[in-house]
């Protein structure tokens, strides 16, 4: 709990200057260009509050990310999920969520920023309930497509209100570096939170949790900020293009799925990535034919916007991969329970969380581009660091330089991508620049993850059998540091708001 009054209290700290500043001029729209923002006159009379309650939604969905996890094979046993069945209690949030981005993002633009976001957490708290109650397996699978669902909704309204509710500069530079301090905050807590919960209370309490949280967090919301804006004039939905993006961000999901699975090369993939590849031509000449499209392709000119896309996919199918490695190594080389588990997840989760505010000062000092290189810069060195320390033998301690060090550049990395993701968008199209980033977020993280199992498989030709585990994760530790370097090579082509 210390991360969470170290946040508060480094936020209040910072409160008077950041009021000040979001109290001066506004850059502000025409009333016809935007539905979702809010009245000057409207300011929150507590930003501080305000920003709270967005970064508590992102812990949320933070904890929700490891906590599912832990609970798995007790989950698997009771509801008689098979071994590849069982997958789909994380699959089935994953495509609903990375599927539904997109038209979240625009949603929250066009219906009401504060609206959206507190219908998709109470959404996200049902479906949770749902699933902590379910009696099949069936129905538990049903049950997390609505809560990815919700979760598509919430994660870039919050980014939206930011950068709504926040300057551009300094006081969006501490905001974003609080909200990623409670996402860092929620991944450790998923996993030791997930551990005590399945000990002492079974698999059903780690869904049941997110339920009081979600739906107090949206009552909150509805109590702390200004209401939305009413648009002047008429702003039509994209339906056709909602259907066919969603469709096509779906299949393409379902195939980076399967595919580990059933085979790139098998004939049910191949027919997934060659629907999602219709799906994709028939949203563009949608986009490019219509007179308000959910995503204007203009948007796509903007290099920050671009570079953040692939900055984002990189980050998810690296340093967020990573864990699925690092849980295999505890729990079948070190023989780690669930709870020692999560305990071992602490240490890494803490430098994230440091180095989220480590970013927050580089930013300001430095600027985002040098702070989103430097960030992948160090997230190499650790990560490199982290493979070296898997030897033959290692254990828990041989990783920790890596771990601290790969979770500091992390931190630095991840507030400042989202600065560049916004810089030079249109207010009224901040969600959408969001739900795109997202979006590629969640299908780098796929791919990231399938192509990181398969390096790992070449871990078989090792002779000793005990070392199969740790050569494998070895080796994909290596592949993510590949990927890193990358990453950091790449964002120096980044823009930075302040001209740098």
């Amino acid at each position: 709990m210390s991360v969470f009054i170290f946040g508060f209290v480094a936020y209040t700290f910072n409160s008077n200057d950041r009021m000040a500043a979001s109290s001066g001029a506004q850059q502000t729209e025409s009333p016809m260009a935007i539905s979702a923002t809010f009245r000057p006159q409207e300011a929150p009379r507590s930003l501080g509050m305000s920003m709270l309650v967005l970064a508590f939604a992102h812990l949320i969905l933070a904890i929700d990310f490891t906590i599912v996890y832990v609970a798995l094979p007790e989950l698997g046993t009771q509801l008689h999920f098979s071994s590849h069945t069982l997958q789909w209690v994380i699959h089935g949030y994953t495509v609903a969520f990375g599927g539904c981005l997109l038209l979240g993002g625009r949603a929250s633009d066009l219906l009401g920023r504060r609206r959206v976001f507190t219908l998709a957490l109470v959404a996200f708290g049902a479906a949770s309930l749902l699933g902590g109650i379910a009696s099949g397996g069936a129905t538990m699978v049903f049950a997390r497509a609505p809560q990815g669902i919700g979760a598509a909704f919430v994660f870039p309204s919050t980014l939206a209100l930011i950068n709504t509710l926040f300057d551009e500069g300094a006081p969006r530079v501490r905001a974003l570096a609080i909200w990623s301090l409670f996402g860092s905050s929620g991944l450790a807590l998923g996993s030791l939170l997930g551990g005590l919960l399945v000990a002492f209370f079974g698999w059903r309490s780690v869904f049941l949790v997110n339920a009081p949280l979600a739906f107090v967090t949206a009552g909150a919301a509805r109590f702390v900020m200004p209401a939305d804006r009413a648009a002047f004039g008429k702003r039509r939905f994209d339906l056709a293009g909602a259907i066919s993006v969603t469709l096509s961000s779906t299949l393409l999901v379902v195939a980076l799925v399967e595919g580990p699975a059933c085979g790139w090369g098998s004939s049910e993939v191949s027919v997934l990535f060659a629907a999602a590849l219709v799906s994709l031509g028939v949203f563009s000449l949608i986009e490019l034919r219509g007179a308000d499209p959910l995503l204007p392709i203009r948007m796509l000119r903007s290099r920050n916007l671009r570079v953040a896309m692939a900055l984002t996919a990189l980050f998810m199918g690296t340093f967020m991969a990573l864990p699925y490695f690092e849980t295999i190594l505890f729990q079948q080389s070190f023989n780690y329970g669930p709870l020692r588990t999560g305990l071992a997840f602490l240490l890494p989760c803490l430098a994230q969380a440091a180095g989220t505010q480590i970013g927050a000062r580089f930013t300001r000092g430095f600027g985002m581009r040098k702070t989103v290189v430097a960030g992948f810069t160090i997230g190499a060195v650790g990560t490199a660091s982290l493979a070296v320390g898997m030897g033959p033998g290692d254990g828990y301690a041989a990783l920790v330089p890596g771990l601290l060090v790969a979770g500091v550049g992390q931190g630095v990395a991840w507030g400042p991508i989202w600065i560049a993701v916004a810089s030079g968008v249109k207010a009224s199209e901040h969600g959408v620049a969001n739900a795109i980033a997202s979006t590629t977020f969640q299908i780098g993280g796929a791919l990231g993850l399938a192509a990181l199992v398969g390096l790992s498989a070449m871990a078989v030709a090792t002779p000793e059998s005990s070392e199969l585990v740790r050569a494998g994760a070895r080796l994909a530790a290596y592949g993510a540091t590949l990927g890193i370097v990358f990453a950091a090579l790449l964002a120096s082509r980044l823009r930075s708001p302040q001209g740098e």
